[in-house]
C-alpha cells in the first residue's frame, strides 16, 4: 500500500517484465501537439529516463531511457552514451529488443547490460556486442565485482513453501493449493524466490555461477521492489553484503524484519550484520499491533525493522545502509547507518535531519556521504560526515531523484524532476553555492509545445493550529480574475510525501491543463516535516489527517478568489482512495464528485485481506476479532468508510485493478455496489490485468480519459 517508492521503480516496472518482448522498434516520438495543452498522448510521447551511470573516470555516461508506443500498447528500453558535459548522445540500442541495466565494466572499456533475460557486453560505441551468459533461467539483475573476475547474477528459483506443487500427472491443473500466509505478493503467486548466485567471469563467457543462499526458502533482493541495490561487493571482492528479510509464510507476512548479511566468498561463510549470533525473536501476537510488542522493547539495537541498500565505503572498513528501527512499521523513517567492520560499531549520522534518507552514495575519501531526503515538500543532495554533520548541497523547488559520484571526480551525477517536468540528468559541483548543469533535456521537442501551469507553496492553518504545506497548480494561462474548478488531491502511502513529485498518471499539470486548479497538502502522516508529523497519521487514519484536507480545502475555497466553492472535487488513490471514500461520507455537501482509486473501502475486510498483514497489524492495531481492542482499534474500525455510505449523496468514480493485492479489488466493488445501491451516480473503471498501479499505455490512456471525463461532467456544468 505504500506508494513512497520512488518514480523511477514505477518506470522500471512499467517497462520491463510487461512489455520485454516488444517486436517493434519503438523509439523517440516525434509528436506534434494541437494545441499547448498537455493531453494522455503528451505524457505517453515522452521519453522516460532510468537508469544512469558514469564511465570510472567521469569522461562519459551512459543512461536507459524508455519510450512507449499507445498503438502498440507496450514500451521500449533504450540504452545511451555521451560525454561527460552532455555532448555527443548516441544510441547503442538498434533493435527492438530491451537493453536495460548497462554498467560499465573492464575499466570503463566496455559496457554490461541485460537483453532477453542474459548478461551482454558491447563497447561503448555500441559496436561488438557479445552475449556473456547462457543461463536456463533469465537474469533479472547483476553487480560485477570490483576487480572484474567475478559476477552476482540474480535469478528467480521455483519454490512451493506456501503454495503446493501440483501433481506430476495434473499439467494443466491451474488450482493451487495454499498452505500458508504469503501465497501472493503485489500482483503475483509466490511460486518462485529469487536468490543471488556468484558466477566467475572468464574469456568473454560467464559460467551458471554458484548459489549463495542455497537451501535458503527466503528471497534476495527483497520483493515487491528491491533490485540489485540490495547487494554489494567488498572493494577487494572477497566480501558480499545483502538484505534478506529471511522469514518464510504467516512470519514473512506480518514481519518487516530484514537484515543485512555478510557473505565471505572464500570461505562460503554467511554472519548477520544486525543481530549477534544465536538471536532468538520474541514471539509475536499477529492480531496485535508490534507497537508495545516485546520484539520492538528488546535491549539493544538489533535492527528489528527494515535493513536494505548495503554499501562498503571504498576504503572498505565500513558498510553504510538504510534501517528502519521498528518491526511491522513499513513506513518508518529510514535512518542512515554506518558499520564499523573491525568492531560492529553502529552509528546513525542523519539524527539531526528528522526526516527519511531515501538514497545515498559514499564520498570517494570514505570520510563523509552524499544522501537523498525530503524536507518540506522538496527532495535535496545533502552531505554528511561519520559523525553526522549534515550539509544542504541543493536547493529549489525539485526532487532529486538519484545521486552518484562522477566517476571517481568531485562532482555528482544525479537526476532531477519536478511537478512541471519529468527526470532529467544533471551535473552537480558541490560548494557553498553547488554549480548546477543540466545535460540531458530528453522531451524538450515536448515541453517546446507546452504551456507548463505555475507550482506555488502555500502553509495552512490546520484545526489544531498547526502550519501545514499546500502545493498550489494553477491552469497554464491562468487568469486570477476568474474562478476554476478546483480538485483536492489526496495523497498515498499513508505516509508517502507530496514532495515535487513527476507522475505520467497522477500528473499535476495535466489537471491543471483541464482547467482545474489543484490543492495538494502535505496532511498529517507525511515525512519531510519530522516524525511526530510522520507518524501521527498510524491509528487515526480518519481524525485529524482528514480535518487537514479539509483545512486545505476550505482555506481554498474561503481565500484563494480563483478557487469556485461550488465546484469542489476529490481525487486520490491508495490512502488516498480510501480518504475519498472517507470523505465521501463527512465533507457536508463541499464537493460535487469523488474518485477514488485502490483505495481501501471496508477496513474489517481489508484487514485479512491484505497480502503484508504487518501493515494492518500497525495501522489499526487489533485484528477486528479481538475482544480486547486499544480504543484507537475500535475508532479505527467504528469509522471505516463503509459504515457511513448512509451518508453518500454525492457522485463517485471508483477505479481498481483486479491484480491489486495490497488492496484487492473487492474494496472497489464493495464501494460502486453500495453506490449504485444507494441510487447515487456512480462508474467502476475495473482493470483485470493491471496491479495497484495502471502500467500498459492503452490502459493509461483509458484512465486519463475517464478521470477527465468524469470530472468535466459534474464540475463543468
Amino acid at each position: 500500500m505504500n506508494t513512497a517508492k520512488t518514480i523511477a521503480i514505477v518506470a522500471a516496472l512499467s517497462m520491463g517484465g510487461n512489455f520485454a518482448n516488444a517486436q517493434t522498434m519503438i523509439g523517440k516520438n516525434d509528436i506534434k501537439l494541437a494545441s499547448d495543452a498537455m493531453t494522455p498522448e503528451a505524457l505517453w510521447a515522452m521519453g522516460r529516463i532510468g537508469g544512469v551511470q558514469a564511465s570510472p573516470d567521469g569522461k562519459q555516461v551512459v543512461y536507459q531511457v524508455g519510450y512507449y508506443s499507445v498503438k502498440e500498447n507496450k514500451g521500449h528500453q533504450m540504452l545511451f552514451c555521451m560525454n561527460g558535459d552532455g555532448s555527443d548522445k548516441r544510441p547503442l540500442t538498434h533493435s527492438a529488443k530491451n537493453e536495460t541495466d548497462a554498467t560499465w565494466i573492464e575499466g570503463g572499456r566496455k559496457i554490461a547490460y541485460l537483453c532477453d533475460g542474459q548478461l551482454w557486453k558491447m563497447n561503448p560505441d555500441g559496436s561488438n556486442k557479445q552475449q556473456l551468459t547462457h543461463s536456463d533461467i533469465d537474469i533479472e539483475g547483476f553487480k560485477f565485482a570490483p576487480d572484474g573476475k567475478q559476477v552476482i547474477l540474480i535469478k528467480s528459483l521455483p519454490y512451493h513453501g506456501t503454495i503446493k506443487q501440483n501433481p506430476a500427472d495434473l499439467p494443466k491443473a491451474t488450482g493451487r493449493l495454499i498452505t500458508d500466509m504469503n501465497y501472493r505478493h503485489w500482483d503475483h503467486y509466490v511460486e518462485s524466490i529469487a536468490h543471488p548466485f556468484v558466477a566467475q567471469v572468464t574469456n568473454d563467457r560467464i559460467d551458471n555461477g554458484t548459489d549463495i543462499m542455497a537451501g535458503e526458502p527466503y528471497e534476495c533482493p527483497t520483493a515487491p521492489f528491491g533490485g540489485i541495490e540490495q547487494i554489494t561487493w567488498s572493494p577487494n571482492a572477497k566480501q558480499i553484503a545483502y538484505s534478506s528479510r529471511k522469514r518464510t509464510g504467516l512470519q514473512y507476512a506480518i514481519s518487516t524484519d530484514a537484515d543485512i548479511y555478510l557473505y565471505d566468498t572464500e570461505s562460503k561463510t554467511t554472519r548477520n550484520l544486525c543481530k549477534p549470533a544465536g538471536y532468538k525473536e520474541p514471539a509475536i501476537d499477529p492480531t496485535k499491533t508490534m507497537k508495545g510488542q516485546p520484539v520492538n522493547r528488546q535491549q539493544g539495537d538489533l535492527n528489528v525493522g527494515y535493513d536494505t541498500n548495503p554499501s562498503f565505503s571504498p576504503d572498505g572498513t565500513r558498510i553504510a545502509w538504510l534501517s528502519m528501527a521498528h518491526n511491522g512499521y513499513e513506513s518508518d523513517r529510514n535512518r542512515l547507518l554506518i558499520y564499523t567492520l573491525s568492531t560492529g560499531k553502529k552509528e546513525y549520522v542523519t539524527e539531526t535531519l528528522d526526516t527519511n534518507v531515501d538514497e545515498f552514495c559514499w564520498n570517494s575519501d570514505s570520510k563523509s556521504l552524499y544522501f537523498l531526503a525530503v524536507w518540506h515538500g522538496c527532495t535535496h543532495i545533502y552531505q554528511t560526515t561519520l559523525t553526522g554533520q549534515i550539509h544542504q548541497v541543493t536547493t529549489g523547488q525539485y526532487d532529486y531523484s538519484s545521486v552518484q559520484l562522477m566517476g571517481r571526480g568531485k562532482q555528482l551525477l544525479v537526476t532531477r524532476h519536478s511537478m512541471s517536468h519529468p527526470d532529467d540528468i544533471f551535473i552537480i559541483t558541490p560548494k557553498k553555492k553547488a554549480e548546477v548543469t543540466q545535460i540531458t533535456d530528453e522531451n524538450k521537442h515536448i515541453f517546446d509545445q507546452l504551456a507548463i501551469g505555475k507550482v506555488e507553496p502555500r502553509w495552512v492553518k490546520t484545526t489544531d493550529n498547526k502550519d501545514m504545506l499546500v502545493w498550489i497548480i494553477l491552469p497554464p494561462h491562468f487568469d486570477a480574475t476568474k474562478k476554476y474548478p478546483t480538485l483536492l488531491f489526496c495523497e498515498g502511502g499513508p505516509q508517502s510525501p507530496v514532495s515535487q513529485f513527476w507522475s505520467y498518471r497522477w500528473n499535476m499539470q495535466i489537471m491543471a491543463a483541464h482547467g482545474y486548479v489543484i490543492i495538494a497538502p502535505n496532511r498529517r502522516g507525511l515525512p519531510g516535516f519530522g516524525s511526530e508529523w510522520n507518524e501521527a497519521v498510524s491509528g487515526d487514519w480518519t481524525g485529524q489527517c482528514m480535518n487537514d484536507y479539509l483545512s486545505a480545502i476550505d482555506d481554498a475555497a474561503n481565500n484563494l478568489p480563483y478557487v469556485d466553492k461550488d465546484r469542489l472535487g476529490a481525487v486520490g488513490a491508495s490512502f488516498g482512495g480510501f480518504s475519498v471514500y472517507y470523505l465521501a461520507g463527512h465533507h457536508n455537501k463541499r464537493f460535487k464528485c469523488f474518485i477514488a482509486h485502490d483505495g481501501a473501502f471496508n477496513l474489517e475486510s481489508m484487514y485479512t485481506d491484505t497480502e503484508e498483514a504487518w501493515f494492518s497489524n500497525w495501522e489499526y492495531d487489533d485484528a477486528f476479532w479481538n475482544k480486547d481492542q486499544t480504543d484507537r482499534a475500535r475508532r479505527t474500525y467504528a469509522n471505516s468508510p463503509h459504515r457511513a455510505v448512509d451518508n453518500w449523496d454525492t457522485p463517485i468514480l471508483c477505479i481498481h485493478g483486479e491484480k491489486d493485492y495490497r488492496i484487492n479489488a473487492n474494496q472497489g466493488f464493495g464501494a460502486f455496489n453500495a453506490a449504485r445501491m444507494k441510487g447515487i451516480p456512480a462508474e467502476l473503471l475495473l482493470y483485470p490485468d493491471e496491479n495497484h498501479w495502471v502500467l500498459k499505455p492503452q490502459n493509461g490512456i483509458l484512465w486519463q480519459r475517464t478521470f477527465f471525463s468524469w470530472l468535466d461532467r459534474w464540475l463543468k456544468k
